[in-house]
C-alpha cells in the first residue's frame, strides 16, 4: 500500500501535467482571440471625410459585331458566355406620337395585342404555356418614339424561342377577342386614372407644357378606344413593322455563326415595303407660365410640379446639366437639404433638367407636402432655382454632384446588355458611337462656372409653370397669394363617360 507522501508526490506530478496542457490549449486560444480582435480595433470607423476610393474603373465596351440584312434590317451580335441565357431586343421606328390624333391607344394595342394573340400557327394562350415550361419569354412593347420586341431563354432553347419571336414580330394574328380583352384593359385604366394624385399631376403637367393634344401629352379616351378596330392594328403595324425600321440586338451565351445563320432564316425572307418616312412630331410649350390647381378635396396634402420645356441629349451642354442636376437632387442636394431637412416643408422634393432624344424634354420640380406647407414649398423651391443662377455653388459641392453622377453612371454598364441596349439606342436616334464616352468625359470637365452658366441659360423663370393637386380649401395661406399678379387657373379631370350604346 502507497504511502500518504508517494500519494501527495503522485497528485504534484498530475496537477504539473494539467497545467502544462492547459498553457499549451490556452496560447493558441489567445493567439486566435487576438487575430479576431485587432482587425476589429484596426476597423474603428472613420469620418465620412476621410474615407478615400479608388478612381472610377474606365468604361469598355465589349466587343461586338454589327451587319445588316439585304433586307436592311440591322443586327448587333454581342457574346457573354458567363451564363447559358441568350436575349434580344428588337427596336422599331415607330411610336405612340404616329397614331391618329383620332385613335389615340392604336399603337399601344398594337404592341399588346401582338404578343397577347399570338401568330397565325400558335395562339397566344399556347404561346404563354409553351414559353413557360422553358422559364422563357416573347415580349412587346409600345414608347412614344419606338417600338420594342424582346426574347430570352435558355441557350439550348434558343432557335425554338427565337423563331417564336420572329413569328410575334412579323406575323401576328390579332385576334378580335384579345383585342376586344385589351380594350377593356383599357377602358379600366380610363376609369381608375384619376385615384391617385401623382398620376394627375403627371398627366396633366405634360398637358400644361406641351400641350392637351400634342403627341406627348394626350390621353387615351374611351371615345379614342371605341375608334379602333382589328383592321387598324393590322395597318398599323403594317406601315411600321418592317425590316428597314428594325434594329435588332441580341447578347448571350450563343455561337455567331449559328447565331447569324438563324437570323438570316428567321427574318433575311421578310420582305421590305415601300413607305413614306415619318415626320416627327414638333413640341413647345404651350403655356409660357401660370399657376394651376385640380382641386382635390379630400387630400390633406398637395402633389407639385414646376418646370418648363427643356432640351435634348445632344445639347453640348448636357453633362454640365446633369451635373447641376446633382447639385438640386438626392440625400445632400440643396433641395433635399434645404426644403426638406431644414424648413421641414417636403416629404419628398426633387429638381431635375430631363432632356429627350429626338424632342425637347422639360425642367421640372416639386414633390409632396402637406396642404398649409403647399405655398412655403413653392416659393422655397423658386429660391433654390434662383439660387443656382446667381450665386456660384462651392467647389464641395461641384465635387460630390460629379461624383454622384459618375457612380450612378457606371451602373449602367453593368452587363452586356445594358451596353448593348445604349448602342442600339444611340444608333436608332442618330449619336455617335462614342456618346457614353463623350458624356462622362463632360461631366469630369464640368466646371464651377459652367455650372452656373448652364443655370442661367437654360433655367428660365420667366417661362416656369406650377401645377398643384390639392385641396383648395386646405392650402392656406391660398396659391394666390404667391405673388400680387397671380392668378390661379383651375384644371378639371372629370372622366368623359363612354357613349351609351
Amino acid at each position: 500500500m502507497r504511502s500518504l507522501e508517494q500519494l501527495l508526490q503522485q497528485r504534484r506530478k498530475l496537477v504539473k501535467v494539467l497545467t502544462v496542457g492547459f498553457s499549451l490549449l490556452l496560447v493558441p486560444l489567445i493567439l486566435l482571440l487576438l487575430t479576431t480582435v485587432l482587425p476589429v480595433q484596426a476597423a474603428t470607423p472613420k469620418h465620412y471625410t476621410e474615407l478615400t476610393f479608388p478612381p472610377l474603373p474606365e468604361l469598355k465596351v465589349p466587343p461586338y459585331t454589327r451587319f445588316q440584312l439585304a433586307n436592311g434590317m440591322v443586327v448587333y451580335l454581342m457574346e457573354d458566355h458567363e451564363l447559358p441565357l441568350v436575349g434580344g431586343t428588337a427596336i422599331i421606328r415607330t411610336g405612340d406620337r404616329l397614331e391618329p390624333t383620332a385613335q389615340v391607344g392604336l399603337a399601344d394595342l398594337t404592341a399588346t395585342v401582338m404578343r397577347t394573340g399570338g401568330t397565325a400557327t400558335q395562339s397566344g394562350d399556347d404561346l404563354n404555356r409553351f414559353l413557360e415550361r422553358r422559364a422563357a419569354s416573347v415580349e412587346t412593347g409600345m414608347g412614344d418614339s419606338s417600338g420594342s420586341a424582346g426574347f430570352s431563354g435558355l441557350t439550348e432553347d434558343l432557335e425554338t424561342v427565337f423563331g417564336l419571336f420572329a413569328e410575334v414580330v412579323r406575323n401576328p394574328a390579332f385576334p378580335e377577342s384579345k383585342l376586344n380583352l385589351a380594350k377593356t384593359q383599357q377602358r379600366g385604366a380610363i376609369a381608375r386614372r384619376n385615384d391617385t394624385p401623382g398620376s394627375i399631376a403627371g398627366r396633366e403637367f405634360g398637358k400644361l407644357l406641351y400641350g392637351s393634344t400634342s403627341p406627348y401629352a394626350r390621353t387615351v379616351e374611351y371615345t379614342t378606344l371605341d375608334s379602333i378596330a382589328r383592321d387598324d392594328l393590322v395597318r398599323f403595324h403594317q406601315q411600321y413593322f418592317s425590316p428597314k425600321n428594325t434594329m435588332l440586338g441580341i447578347v448571350g451565351d450563343f455561337n455567331p455563326a449559328k447565331m447569324r445563320s438563324l437570323i438570316e432564316a428567321k427574318f433575311g425572307d421578310w420582305k421590305p415595303i415601300a413607305v413614306e418616312k415619318s415626320t416627327i412630331p414638333s413640341a413647345s410649350q404651350a403655356n409660357q407660365s401660370g399657376v394651376f390647381l385640380v382641386d382635390q378635396p379630400q387630400l390633406t396634402q398637395s402633389s407639385v410640379q414646376i418646370g418648363h420645356l427643356g432640351g435634348q441629349l445632344n445639347s453640348p451642354d448636357y453633362a454640365a446639366l446633369s451635373v447641376m442636376n446633382g447639385v438640386l437632387n438626392g440625400f445632400g442636394g440643396r433641395l433635399f437639404n434645404q426644403v426638406r431637412s431644414r424648413q421641414g416643408l417636403a416629404y419628398t422634393v426633387y429638381a431635375a433638367w430631363r432632356p429627350n432624344y429626338d424632342y425637347p424634354g422639360t425642367f421640372i420640380a416639386g414633390g409632396q407636402t402637406r396642404s398649409d406647407a403647399t405655398v412655403p414649398f413653392i416659393q422655397s423651391i423658386l429660391a433654390e432655382i434662383d439660387k443656382i443662377r446667381t450665386q456660384p455653388i462651392t467647389s464641395a459641392e461641384l465635387t460630390y454632384a460629379k461624383d454622384t453622377v459618375l457612380n450612378s453612371f457606371i451602373f449602367n454598364f453593368q452587363d452586356p446588355g445594358q451596353t448593348l441596349s445604349r448602342l442600339l439606342r444611340n444608333e436608332y436616334f442618330g449619336y455617335p458611337k462614342d456618346f457614353i464616352f463623350q458624356y462622362r468625359q463632360g461631366v469630369e470637365a464640368t466646371t464651377v462656372a459652367d455650372v452656373q452658366r448652364v443655370a442661367q441659360t437654360y433655367l428660365k423663370p420667366e417661362k416656369l409653370v406650377t401645377l398643384v393637386v390639392g385641396s383648395s380649401a386646405q392650402i392656406q395661406p391660398p396659391l394666390s397669394s404667391l405673388s400680387a399678379d397671380t392668378k390661379v387657373t383651375a384644371i378639371d379631370v372629370t372622366i368623359q363617360p363612354p357613349k351609351k350604346g
